[in-house]
């Protein structure tokens, strides 16, 4: 078998990785790639390989870093199945969507501005069009269950605990005479979040593992100490009079969000202020985590039973009407804004952020992980000046960081769940979708806990089994 790392490769977005085993091609992810804007753009609309000839796609999770690119795929020539969980094609039939809007909206403002310097006009990577075009190739399956991909080749999901429908992806192979087992993780969750279930073990067994390595040599706090931060941040942006800004992924951390929020509304631990989830897809998104309970754990099924929706109470609003979007800029006071990107790359809270940014009073919450060259990342770093839009903006808001919402695993976390595995079984451990200094960290961590190879391979690196 060959793989090729086409994305997420000392990186941690635009996860694409190209399988070739018994004459087939397997692709797992088709992930966009952000970070530097014109970079971006010329990664996303040109795949590093020919689209039709890759026969079938296994997907993790819904995340945009990890399907997003899935139109421009099919768009491209791709004519197989897609493999992921039955939340994960719920969340992508939305998501997909809505990043083709963006795109269409957003090439719809920078064209403005291009022609009226009279630059060339730019298309859009794909269309809405494409986005639903490329459902009809969705095949779902759940948990536990077998599917063949191509000869040879088996495929189970586990429950990767990171989002709703997220997966481990499984592959047990036959190559003549040889037997073996390739673990993919997609994106590792974490233990003890409030409600979803932890990462699941993985019968022993993992000959050759391809592993996330996002927060490697990083540990994140607790879900109680982030819920106590999120509490006292809000209490002192009320004190000021200021706003809060909390971009966050539409899918997982916007939902985790609202739930700690009702909890401490119950409590009491924060005042009666509006609280807005300014994010169609965010919307969407909780419609979806509402039709899937069965991914739950139990600490929010007994919170169901006690108050019926964790993603509802009084003081909350979801905001779907750009015009709705637009009056919170004229609502008077402290109140709480929840919207998407969560890298601030896209979306509205560009707008939000570009009409409250230069506020003292205001906070920015990054309750997320940044990549590098995102807006993002600058305004986490604090620069003097961010660019939104084009324009330049003096960075005067506070700027306050919660780890513990993060859906990724930390490096402790990844070892534990690795140490299930029994180490010395893996012969080879290939680690991705991380930043230089994680992926060091993470391999100096799994060598600790006796795994005997492990390889960080480069953007378009190929390698033999």
């Amino acid at each position: 078998m060959n793989i090729r790392f086409f994305g997420a490769a000392r990186t941690v977005t635009g996860s694409m990785h190209l399988l070739e085993v018994n004459g087939v091609r397997i692709l797992l992810e088709c992930g966009l790639y952000q970070g530097r804007r014109n970079e971006s753009f010329q990664r996303n609309r040109n795949l590093p390989f020919d689209a039709a000839s890759v026969d079938v796609m296994v997907l993790s999770h819904a995340h945009i870093d990890h399907s997003g690119n899935i139109p421009n795929l099919v768009k491209s020539g791709f004519q197989g199945n897609i493999h992921c969980t039955f939340a994960t094609r719920d969340l992508c039939s939305i998501m997909l969507r809505d990043s083709a809007h963006i795109m269409e909206s957003d090439v719809k403002y920078i064209n403005r501005r291009r022609a009226r310097k009279n630059q060339p006009l730019i298309e859009p990577v794909y269309t809405t069009e494409d986005a639903v075009a490329s459902l009809r190739h969705f095949t779902s399956m759940d948990y536990g269950r077998k599917a063949y991909l191509a000869p040879g080749v088996e495929l189970t999901f586990f429950d990767a605990g990171h989002i709703l429908g997220s997966a481990l992806v499984c592959l047990d192979i036959t190559e003549g005479e040889r037997r073996y087992r390739l673990l993919f993780t997609g994106d590792l969750g974490r233990y003890d979040l409030p409600i979803l279930r932890d990462p699941q073990p993985v019968d022993s067994g993992t000959d050759y593992l391809i592993s996330e390595s996002t927060y490697g040599g990083r540990l994140h706090g607790t879900a109680a100490d982030a819920e106590v931060a999120l509490r006292d941040i809000i209490n002192g942006a009320y004190n000021r009079g200021g706003k809060v800004i909390i971009p966050a992924f539409s899918v997982g951390r916007t939902q985790e969000i609202v739930y700690a929020l009702h909890r401490l509304h119950n409590q009491g631990d924060i005042p009666d202020l509006p609280i807005y989830v300014d994010s169609p897809l965010a919307i969407n998104a909780t419609e979806v985590f509402r039709l899937h309970p069965e991914y739950y754990d139990e600490e929010t099924h007994q919170f169901m039973l006690e108050h019926r929706d964790p993603f509802g109470f009084g003081r909350l609003r979801y905001v779907r009407r750009t015009e709705d979007s637009k009056a919170i800029n004229d609502v008077d006071g402290p109140i709480v804004i929840i919207s998407a990107s969560g890298m601030c790359e896209g979306g509205r809270v560009l707008h939000h952020l570009k009409n409250n940014i230069q506020d003292a009073n205001n906070t920015v919450l990054i309750v997320g992980f940044q990549a590098q060259h995102t807006l993002g990342r600058r305004i986490l770093d604090r620069e003097e000046t961010v660019k939104i839009f084009g324009d330049r903006y003096n960075l005067r808001a506070r700027v306050e960081r919660i780890d513990g919402y993060s859906a990724h695993a930390d490096h402790n976390e990844l070892l534990r769940w690795v140490g299930g595995l029994g180490t010395s079984r893996i012969k080879h451990a290939f680690l991705v979708h991380g930043e230089d200094e994680g992926l060091a960290a993470y391999d100096e961590g799994l060598q600790s806990i006796g795994v005997r190879q492990t390889t960080i391979p480069s953007q378009g690196e190929k390698v033999t089994i």
